[in-house]
């Protein structure tokens, strides 16, 4: 199978999926972080090149729930500037989305209702993955089936991302993943979801 893993620079699902024999390769405006098959540009530059399934990452800067503060910087008021950028966030998700490609997951935290994004698929956490964090991540799937949870973890889940009260401690009170709190390694997937998806969505 040939798969396209979109906005990818960590080649963390790339690399799962070549593990599991498939053709894949990732593509981010960045290099990748890991050696493998990367093409560094504009995804719709690729994105019709006959792939059969695509795990897409577009950013959320602009399109979660976390930017609302900044959405509207007073109460009521939407900041003008950056409701423009979101609706370009938006209009890139959905061009994904609908991309020429049979199978396609794009995943994205959850969205701001003023957005206006279409009905998730599925929410999945790190923990149904064998991952000891909590993350909420939101999939939009098409020709695929939802991911099955692959080692539930129920003891010692903490916050992956620290909470604003936690981020003055330095997210020490939550127990700061160790994966870093730069925003490149919070955007990584986990192993646990990587494998999942090549391993169920590879047998497709």
């Amino acid at each position: 199978m040939r798969v396209l893993v979109a906005c990818e620079y960590s080649g963390t699902v790339r690399d799962a999926f070549i593990r599991a024999g498939h053709d894949a390769m990732s593509c981010d405006l960045l290099p990748t972080d890991a050696p493998g098959p990367h093409y560094q540009g504009d995804v719709m530059d690729i994105i019709g090149d006959g792939f059969d399934l695509m795990v897409a990452h577009p950013p959320c800067t602009y399109l979660s729930c976390a930017g609302a503060c900044r959405m509207y910087p007073q109460k009521g008021i939407i900041d003008p500037g950056r409701l423009a950028k979101a609706i370009e966030a938006k209009d890139f998700f959905m061009a994904l989305l609908k991309a020429p490609i049979p199978r396609i997951c794009v995943e994205n935290p959850m969205p701001l209702k003023i957005i206006g994004l279409p009905a998730k698929t599925q929410i999945i956490q790190p923990w149904m993955f064998g991952e000891p964090y909590t993350k909420k991540t939101l999939l939009w799937l098409k020709g695929l089936p939802p991911l099955v949870p692959s080692k539930i973890v129920t003891e010692s889940i903490v916050p992956f991302c620290p909470s604003n009260t936690s981020r003055k401690l330095g997210g020490k009170s939550l127990g700061a993943a160790k994966r870093g709190n730069d925003s490149k390694n919070r955007s990584a997937t986990f192993q646990g979801i990587a494998d999942a998806m090549a391993q169920q969505w590879g047998n497709i």
